[in-house]
């Protein structure tokens, strides 16, 4: 048996990365349920995109049609992602990467733009906080493993 032969296959680390690869998409859902629908159907969205309202800033709707656009996206490039995972497609470390990156951008310049409706609030509220260090905790630990590991090089070989 060959050196790769030994390393490849979905475990050692690798089995870290696929549980939070499974459970992503899940607590973005979560999250998106929580957050998103109750603005349709409570009068939220009504109060916020009105003119003459007291909430009214002509940027909340772009900003959170914006957000509902960018994590059903996330959301489905997640799903994907479980599929490059248990199928151990070569793009798997690629897209891993690229879901990160993008996020490590995303999470401030929103943060950065909603600023623009709520000047009065903090950029990094405890929440946005917490999911940014969350991001970049785990990009700063598993994109070097992405790029360096010979069992990632092993693995994810299939087309």
């Amino acid at each position: 048996m060959s050196q790769d032969e030994k390393l490849s296959g979905l475990s050692g680390w690798l089995i870290l990365v696929g549980i939070g690869v499974v459970f992503s998409p899940i607590r973005l859902l979560a999250t998106y349920y929580l957050l998103f629908p109750p603005i349709f159907t409570d009068g939220t969205w009504e109060v916020l995109t009105t003119p003459g309202t007291d909430a009214y800033n002509p940027l909340w709707g772009p900003l959170l049609i914006g957000e509902i656009v960018y994590n059903s996206l996330i959301i489905l490039v997640s799903v994907y992602l479980i599929y490059l995972y248990f199928s151990k497609h070569h793009l798997f470390p690629k897209v891993y990467i690229a879901i990160v990156a993008i996020s490590l951008i995303f999470i401030p310049l929103d943060a950065w733009v909603t600023t623009f409706v709520l000047p009065d609030e903090p950029m990094f509220d405890p929440e946005t906080t917490k999911e940014f260090s969350r991001t970049l905790i785990a990009g700063l630990i598993w994109v070097p493993y992405m790029l360096v590991s010979k069992r990632v090089k092993a693995t994810f070989v299939e087309k």
